[in-house]
């Protein structure tokens, strides 16, 4: 089966999550190099993740992936071919963003992550921020989706700073459409209520997320690329999205 491989950043939501990348400890976070490909930043996230996170930690999380892997979740997603679900939600400035609409203007990159405080997923956002110019330049538009509730805290002066669209996505109500949520294994579920509160942050206890997943969403409403992968910690690469816009 052929790899399928997808989340928006803002500078707001960069100070946002870095914030809460350091309430979780991860403040080396920001030592990354961001020069560097994607992946590189993500393998080094891994490895500094391996040095200090105990044995039983790291039984669960990599059980908890493997009930990914062993969900079929991946393989019963939108694949290439299909036919994206349109949706519509509400930005962090309270306007509505219908998919169909942002359609007519061009390709969509949609791609989603899991939250602010997923050091991964912040690693993922700078690089799509980086790869912005490239994927506009290709007539396309970003819009990220994430299951956390919108958050209060931000001001209008922040949001204006929006680069990009970044939708909540309540209840997984749009990634359950697209067919790439999973239910948490009770293990990584503890660790993740203790650890920061997911509930908290995605307004329920249904211990659910979307895969990171990313689609190019051609102007017909067709899936032209996808990434998906059972394992959090990868991501699309910026550089391959704009490789497949320019397809």
């Amino acid at each position: 089966m052929k790899t399928v491989h997808i989340a928006g950043a803002l500078l707001a939501v960069t100070t946002l999550v870095v914030s809460c990348s350091k309430q979780n400890g991860d403040s080396d976070m920001t030592a990354e190099n961001t020069d560097s490909s994607l992946k590189a930043q993500l393998d080094a996230r891994k490895t500094a993740f391996g040095t200090k996170a105990s044995d039983s930690v790291k039984k669960t999380y990599a059980e908890g992936i493997q009930a990914v892997v062993d969900s079929g979740v991946v393989q019963h997603a939108k694949q290439v071919g299909d036919k994206a679900p349109d949706f519509e939600l509400t930005n962090a400035s309270g306007e509505t963003v219908k998919l169909s609409d942002v359609l007519k203007d061009g390709p969509v990159v949609l791609t989603w992550y899991r939250g602010g405080w997923c050091p991964y997923c912040n690693l993922a956002l700078r690089a799509m921020q980086k790869e912005l110019p490239n994927f506009e330049a290709a007539g396309a538009t970003l819009i990220a989706l994430t299951p956390e509730v919108p958050d209060q805290s931000m001001s209008t002066a922040e949001k204006d700073e929006l680069e990009f669209e970044v939708l909540s996505d309540l209840n997984n109500t749009v990634a359950q459409e697209y067919g790439i949520v999973y239910t948490l294994t009770d293990g990584v579920a503890t660790i993740y209520e203790d650890k920061f509160e997911l509930s908290a942050y995605n307004g329920n206890d249904l211990n659910q997320l979307p895969l990171a997943a990313t689609y190019v969403i051609n102007e017909d409403g067709i899936i032209t690329y996808a990434f998906l992968d059972a394992d959090y910690r990868n991501r699309a690469e910026p550089s391959d999205i704009t490789a497949a816009l320019q397809k």
